[in-house]
C-alpha cells in the first residue's frame, strides 16, 4: 500500500508538471502577442519585446479603432454568432430529440441517424457547395455563412446521446399528465441538459468566431469579410497599412507588428471572455453525451 501510494503521488506530480508546461505554451504565445501591441513602435520592430511591454503605448489599438474595415468585419462576425448560434442550437435540437427516440416510437430512426453520420464521412466537396451557395443567390450575404453550416452533425450526435441517456420514466409521466412532445422538450429535456448544451455552445460560438474560409470563397468584397478572414488577409499581407492609405499620419506612428498583433489579440479577445464561463460544462458534456450509443 505504501508502495502504490508513493507510485500514485508521482504520477500525479507527473501530470501536473506536464500539464503545466503544455500551459505555458499555449499561453505564452499569446502574452508575448499582447505584449507586442503595447509596446511601441521602435522597441516592437527592434525585436526587444519579450512578455512584457516595452515603452507602454496605445497607439495601435487607437489606429485600429478608427479602421473601418476592422469595424465592419467585427459587425459582420458578431451579426454571424448572433444568429448562427441560435440557428445552430434550434436545429441541433430539433434533429437531436426525435432521433433520440427508440426504433419503435420512431420507425425511420435509424435511417435517418446514418443518413447524418453519412454526412460526417463524406461531403459534397468544396466546389458542389459553392455552386449550391451561388445557385441560390446566397453569395456576398451574411446567410452564406451560416446556412451551410446550419446543421452541425457532429453537435446533433451529442446531443442526442444525451438524450437517450436521460432517464424514460420522467418522460413517460409527462405524456401521462398530457404533455406533448413540445413541452417535453423545451420544460424537461432542455433544463436537464445545460451540461451538453453548454459544451456544444462552445463549440459554435468558437467556430463561427474562427471561421474564415467560408469567408473568403463566398464574399467577393473586402467590406463584407468578417473578422477571422480579415485577419487572415492581414496577418499574410507583407504590409497591411496599405489597407488603410487614408490615415498615413496614423500608419507613421505604429509599427507592422503592433497593429498585427493588437488585431490578433482584439479578434481572440470575445473567446476568451465567453470560454471560462462554459469551460466548466466542457468535459461534463463530452463525456455524458458520448458513453451511449
Amino acid at each position: 500500500m505504501r508502495y502504490a501510494s508513493v507510485s500514485r503521488k508521482i504520477f500525479v506530480s507527473f501530470n501536473y508538471t506536464f500539464l503545466i508546461l503544455i500551459s505555458l505554451l499555449c499561453l505564452l504565445p499569446l502574452l508575448q502577442v499582447l505584449a507586442i501591441s503595447f509596446s511601441s513602435s521602435p522597441a516592437a520592430s527592434a525585436g526587444l519585446v519579450k512578455l512584457l511591454p516595452v515603452d507602454f503605448s496605445l497607439d495601435s489599438y487607437q489606429y485600429i479603432l478608427q479602421k473601418k474595415e476592422f469595424i465592419s468585419s467585427f459587425v459582420i462576425t458578431m451579426q454571424r454568432v448572433a444568429i448562427g448560434y441560435v440557428l445552430n442550437m434550434v436545429l441541433a435540437l430539433l434533429c437531436a430529440y426525435p432521433l433520440s427516440k427508440e426504433v419503435k416510437d420512431f420507425r425511420m430512426r435509424t435511417y435517418y441517424a446514418w443518413f447524418f453520420v453519412f454526412t460526417i464521412l463524406f461531403s459534397g466537396g468544396l466546389i458542389p457547395t459553392y455552386i449550391a451557395v451561388s445557385e441560390t443567390g446566397l453569395l456576398d450575404s451574411l446567410w452564406a455563412l451560416i446556412i451551410p453550416g446550419a446543421v452541425g452533425v457532429f453537435n446533433v450526435i451529442l446531443l442526442l446521446n444525451f438524450f437517450r441517456g436521460l432517464p424514460k420514466e420522467i418522460e413517460e409521466s409527462a405524456f401521462m399528465d398530457g404533455a406533448g412532445h413540445w413541452v417535453v422538450l423545451a420544460k424537461m429535456h432542455v433544463p436537464m441538459s445545460m451540461p451538453v448544451l453548454a459544451t456544444i455552445s462552445l463549440f459554435t460560438l468558437v467556430g463561427h468566431w474562427n471561421a474564415w474560409f467560408d469567408g473568403l470563397i463566398y464574399m467577393n468584397f473586402p467590406d463584407k469579410y468578417p473578422l477571422s478572414t480579415y485577419l487572415q488577409l492581414m496577418v499574410i499581407n507583407s504590409n497591411p497599412m496599405k489597407m488603410d492609405i487614408n490615415n498615413l499620419s496614423g500608419a507613421l506612428e505604429i509599427s507592422e507588428r503592433t497593429t498585427r498583433a493588437a488585431q490578433i489579440f482584439l479578434g481572440a479577445l470575445p473567446i476568451l471572455i465567453v470560454y471560462p464561463f462554459l469551460q466548466k460544462y466542457f468535459v461534463k458534456g463530452i463525456v455524458l453525451g458520448s458513453v451511449k450509443g
